[in-house]
């Protein structure tokens, strides 16, 4: 599988959620079961690698705009959400987290920003595919730290500074 048939996967399976995450997450097990396991491990692949990309302190301070704060867990989840946007929002967001303003169409944070059974989709899949867990991999192991200089989520002037955009639409 490569980069694009990832993204379609992504994308076919969002649009046809109409934005819930575990629909979606329902939706992109459903589509991984089409698949032989390999693919299915490619996909899982794809997922980690951007997975652990976003591992950064500014899209930390996006999410922790978005969804009024951010715990560890929920910036993993969130991740996963980013992740399940598609390829534009998430590259974006990549680029500058404040894009995110102009990216996200909407944000309810009673629904949006949780991903976490995406995360899992893959895993969900090869399991029912095989009857075995997903193996190893083989990709770099995600940072100890987040990317970049650590500031203080909690603090809503360095969020509202940060990301003006973002807080514009969608700060507290």
């Amino acid at each position: 599988m490569d980069e694009t048939e990832f993204w379609e996967i992504i994308d076919h399976t969002r649009e046809a959620a109409e934005g819930d995450p575990e629909d979606h997450a329902d939706l992109l097990v459903d589509a991984l079961l089409q698949l032989d396991p390999e693919s299915v491990l490619d996909f899982a692949r794809h997922f980690e690698v951007r997975y652990n990309r976003a591992y950064r302190w500014d899209l930390w301070g996006a999410a922790a705009v978005l969804l009024g704060s951010a715990s560890d867990e929920a910036f993993d989840f969130f991740r996963c959400w980013l992740i399940a946007q598609g390829r534009e929002v998430f590259e974006g967001a990549l680029h500058d987290p404040d894009n995110l303003a102009d990216l996200l169409d909407e944000f309810d944070e009673e629904v949006d920003g949780d991903g976490e059974e995406l995360g899992y989709a893959a895993d969900e899949a090869y399991e029912q595919l095989t009857g075995g867990v997903t193996p190893d991999l083989g990709v770099p192991a995600q940072a100890p730290e987040p990317e970049g200089t650590p500031f203080d989520l909690e603090d809503e002037a360095a969020l509202a500074d940060r990301f003006p955009r973002l807080w514009e639409r969608f700060g507290k």
